[in-house]
């Protein structure tokens, strides 16, 4: 089931950062602004991180043997529309994107699905494993330029929509819910409500704002930035990404199994005192070998092992039947930590010519993050409680 889970997220973040790879490309064959470019490349994110408020809710309701299909089948209607026709104009680049956001609400299904099947003492290491299969993105830099380059614009949207069908269908014959206590009818509004008001949804969204919002952010613009900052090629540039991912994807189970052994707060401190000291380093331009790189490296390892950390946060300290719709709200929030950045950066560079003041502004950011994952490791943990697992 770990692996079936993991499989899906993984397909359905290939498909969510299919634009991400192509954005220079678009750039030039459309006439965009940088500030256009960075908008094509944050609408799937905005979209995707808010999409998973409601579908953590339905998962609670429904499970994820049921919506963890739902959604690959229903991401490949945008998949299909942009490759076919979507990348003629900018405007129906946006349409496209906006609703191959859907892909993004993956995670909210995943976590409480593999969440059920793990105790609490191994689900920091399980969640991790599974947030590993946010590489999808790391398999969309490597290959989409490359295929749109051999074989034509459509091919990279046709591959990853042929993959997510035979996906769904397989899933949806042998995706099996752990058991659990009986699915409740609580209306949706009522529910969102009184999850907003657990202090770990309000904690945990902060924490994941800064970790896989900064991840997220930099999956999709680093392109951009290393072909505007360091005149790379598109080709170049989305290796070198892939390259931050995967990154990323290992360090992500790592944060997830630290905090199985030390308390998840201590794990967020230093991710995120890493990610300060490297964006303040990278702040300076350096070049990219091997001091940008470096930088650049060690805050893809800081990024991944703080988001492994927090969902063993929101492991520990979250009801077992709302982990579904907290993991959406917090979800949501790491999308949307992961949709201003590239606005930020994009208008910053084209207003100063330069990435040096949203670098400056990562780190603040990360160090006050760092202190409020302080305040949290002193804060206990809610009273323990009965939990079905296999």
């Amino acid at each position: 089931m770990l692996a079936m889970a993991t499989l899906g997220f993984a397909l359905n973040f290939w498909a969510w950062a299919l634009l991400s790879p192509l954005a220079p490309k678009f750039k030039v064959a459309l006439h965009l602004s940088s500030f256009q470019q960075a908008v094509l490349v944050a609408v799937p994110v905005l979209v995707g991180s808010l999409g998973r408020i409601p579908v953590g809710a339905l998962t609670d309701r429904f499970g994820g043997r049921v919506m963890l299909p739902a959604v690959s089948f229903v991401t490949i209607v945008p998949v299909l529309f942009l490759g076919l026709a979507g990348h003629s104009s900018y405007a129906a680049l946006l349409v496209g994107g906006f609703f191959l956001g859907v892909a993004g609400t993956a995670f909210a299904v995943g976590v409480p699905f593999v969440n059920g099947w793990f105790p609490p003492n191994r689900r920091g290491m399980a969640v991790g494993v599974f947030g590993a299969g946010m590489g999808g993105t790391a398999v969309s830099a490597l290959t989409t330029v490359k295929l749109a380059g051999a074989h034509g614009m459509s091919a990279p949207f046709l591959l990853t929509a042929g993959a997510l069908a035979v996906y769904g269908i397989v899933a949806a014959l042998i995706l099996r819910d752990a058991p659990r206590p009986a699915t409740t009818t609580e209306p949706f509004l009522t529910r969102l409500v009184a999850t907003a008001r657990l202090p770990i949804t309000w904690r945990a969204s902060v924490l994941y704002a800064v970790a896989f919002g900064g991840y997220v952010a930099f999956s999709v613009y680093l392109p951009t930035y290393l072909k505007t900052g360091y005149s790379l090629t598109p080709a170049d540039a989305s290796d070198k990404m892939a390259g931050f991912v995967l990154i990323a994807v290992v360090m992500r189970p790592v944060g997830g199994w630290l905090s199985d052994r030390v308390h998840p707060a201590r794990v967020l401190v230093g991710a995120f005192g890493v990610v300060a000291v490297a964006s303040l380093v990278q702040s300076a331009t350096p070049t990219l070998m091997p001091v940008g790189t470096v930088a650049f490296l060690a805050m893809a390892a800081a990024l991944g092992a703080a988001s492994g950390a927090v969902f063993a946060l929101v492991a520990q300290r979250a009801p077992a039947d709302r982990v579904g719709s907290v993991t959406g709200l917090v979800g949501a929030a790491g999308g949307l930590g992961g949709f201003v950045p590239p606005l930020v950066m994009g208008a910053v560079y084209g207003r100063y010519g330069s990435y040096a003041t949203g670098l400056i502004a990562l780190t603040a950011v990360a160090a006050l993050v760092a202190l409020l994952s302080v305040q949290t490791a002193r804060r206990p943990a809610s009273a323990s409680r009965t939990v079905q697992h296999v």
